[in-house]
């Protein structure tokens, strides 16, 4: 059997699907802008709410401006953070600006700038992380990002996302003159950012328990007969006390998640809970890696 034969496969297999997810979420992302945030004159926040600025302003194609944008952080980027993955940043920059300068003159279907602001950002969200999933970049803020981390890593990327759509949503009210458009714009951006997470998250979160009580064995081996979840003993310390005792870890589902908390209480009332968000889990039972 040739394995680099196979190997070559899968490569090109991923690849292909990589390419295939950033055209889809560039179509959806010039969708959401065009149909709902720039007819009504919302930002979406990095670059593609300057092109907005400059499209009222100077009737400038807000695709071709964006990609213009870009060129300054491309060469950057490239200087910075490689050839590879600029080409793909750039590839990913190309099909969005054509996508929006195709769409840009579509008649207004919603006059409501809240309905816009809540449907755009969906929409726009949606579009971003498929982007975000084949590992590609459309420029603007995200590029700018990578770049200013390659300077300076210990920069929070969500403190740098933050500051850099306030200062342009500044800019659309400053410009447009109309304060209503850059709260609608905001948002718009903050659902962009749930739409994100959402993505990558699922809607199904996940949670942990943790149980510290006397009666952990029999509390264990009641959750294993009368849920699907195992649990695991975790060697602790009371720090008051300055006793060794075990806590009980249980993980899962929010349904689930009542069940446990109901059992270790009707075993031992005294019994000290904690029940806490869970980002991601990856393993049996739970999301494949």
């Amino acid at each position: 059997m040739n394995y680099a034969k196979i190997k070559r496969k899968l490569k090109l297999k991923k690849n292909f699907y990589d390419v295939l997810l950033m055209v889809i979420g560039c179509l959806i992302m010039a969708l959401g802008t065009s149909f709902f945030l720039l007819p009504n004159q919302l930002s979406s926040g990095g670059f593609t709410g300057i092109s907005t600025i400059f499209f009222y302003l100077l009737k400038f194609p807000i695709g071709t401006t964006m990609f213009v944008l870009n060129i300054p952080l491309f060469i950057l980027g490239y200087i910075r953070l490689g050839k590879k993955f600029i080409i793909k940043s750039i590839a990913g920059t190309t099909i969005l600006s054509l996508f929006l300068n195709a769409l840009e003159k579509v008649p207004i279907i919603v006059q409501d700038k809240f309905l816009a602001s809540i449907y755009g950002g969906i929409i726009v969200g949606i579009g971003m992380s498929l982007i975000l999933k084949s590992k590609t970049s459309t420029g603007g803020t995200d590029l700018l990002i990578y770049i200013i981390r390659s300077f300076k890593p210990e920069f929070q990327t969500s403190s740098l996302i933050i500051i850099i759509d306030v200062v342009i949503v500044g800019l659309n009210i400053l410009f447009l003159r109309n304060i209503e458009i850059g709260l609608y714009s905001a948002i718009a951006i903050y659902i962009m950012g749930k739409m994100v997470d959402i993505v990558f998250e699922g809607i199904n979160f996940t949670k942990i328990i943790f149980i510290i009580s006397n009666k952990l064995d029999k509390i264990s081996k009641e959750l294993e007969t009368k849920t699907t979840r195992g649990s695991t003993g975790i060697y602790t310390k009371g720090m008051y006390t300055n006793e060794d005792r075990m806590m009980l870890m249980c993980v899962g589902n929010r349904n689930e998640i009542a069940k446990i908390k109901e059992i270790a209480l009707n075993i031992d009332k005294k019994a000290f809970v904690i029940i806490t968000n869970s980002r991601e889990i990856f393993g049996k039972g739970f999301k494949k890696a």
